[in-house]
């Protein structure tokens, strides 16, 4: 019988949250990693679903604590990802294996460039949860969660207990293209939402077609240009079908700006655009939308 693997979370938002309770009722030893002076009582999470209730009562740990991390599962906002991972750096060798499971790219090179020695791995969800109140959780709705890592056919040992925990999840080993697929998606649909303050089901509408049409099209020249093309060559239906499916969500980039906080547009459409630039491609309503989110406070 498999011991236990013991996890830590980083980002004790909606996500995070949802995730280590997860986990924590799987039996796995998990604590939230919160920020310093948060104080070292243990918190106790509700998750909302389908009308019922459940609780996990989490330990607690700072960065600045002692003792080895084993597995961090990293659910931080892009921007702030390194920041956040390196304020454990104390805690991670070459033994420690970490799961980013955050929106957008880019931030996955600037951290594994300062910070080499653990073992990367990397996750994209369709989960949908929001917060209700600081330990109260709505899990507004169930997806698929998908791990890997570049060039790793087969999941590690620790990945048989994952999924039990988290249901649906499945070992990736194209991992890359699923990254992918997310971001391009949430190019087209992220920013249009956020300079909107609308729900995603709206982009649905007839006055939003001309723009993510247009949207859709600079993502698949950016995506051929990269590498992805196949895996956004549908993208307008591909598109059209998470707008359906997450009709009555309000995405990530949404709720930060109605909330006030920095948006992870860096990681995700100025992302895209600097791809662009280094593959000599104009992306001018890409541009435009990113420029249109940045004057809203990012």
């Amino acid at each position: 019988m498999l011991m236990p693997d013991s996890w830590h979370v980083l980002g004790a938002g909606a996500i995070g949250c949802l995730f280590a309770t997860a986990l924590q009722r799987a039996g796995c030893p998990t604590t939230l990693l919160l920020r310093q002076g948060y104080g070292a009582a243990p918190v106790t999470v509700t998750v909302e679903r389908e009308g019922s209730t459940s609780s996990a009562e989490l330990p607690v740990s700072s960065p600045s604590d002692c003792g080895h991390i084993s597995q961090l599962l990293v659910t931080t906002k892009a921007q702030d990802v390194c920041a956040a991972v390196l304020s454990v750096a104390h805690r991670l060798d070459s033994a420690s294996q970490v799961l980013l499971l955050s929106n957008g790219m880019g931030f996955a090179e600037q951290l594994q460039a300062a910070l080499p020695l653990p073992v990367y791995f990397f996750g994209t969800t369709t989960e949908g949860a929001y917060r209700a109140s600081r330990w109260h959780i709505h899990h507004a709705g169930r997806g698929l969660t998908r791990v890997g890592r570049p060039g790793c056919k087969l999941p590690p040992p620790w990945f048989e207990q994952w999924s039990q925990a988290v249901q649906p999840g499945n070992w990736d080993a194209d991992i890359e293209h699923s990254l992918w697929l997310k971001f391009a998606i949430n190019c087209a649909i992220n920013p249009l939402t956020a300079l909107h303050r609308c729900r995603n089901g709206e982009l649905a509408g007839p006055a939003f077609a001309p723009q993510l049409a247009g949207l859709c099209e600079e993502i698949m020249q950016v995506s051929a240009a990269a590498g992805f093309g196949a895996v956004s060559a549908d993208l307008p239906q591909q598109v059209a079908a998470v707008i359906r499916a997450t009709a009555d969500n309000r995405s990530s980039m949404l709720q930060d700006v109605l909330a006030g906080r920095g948006t992870e547009i860096e990681y995700i459409t100025g992302h895209l655009l600097q791809l662009a630039s280094r593959h000599g491609l104009a992306a001018p309503q890409n541009e435009s939308l990113y420029r249109s989110i940045c004057r809203l406070g990012n």
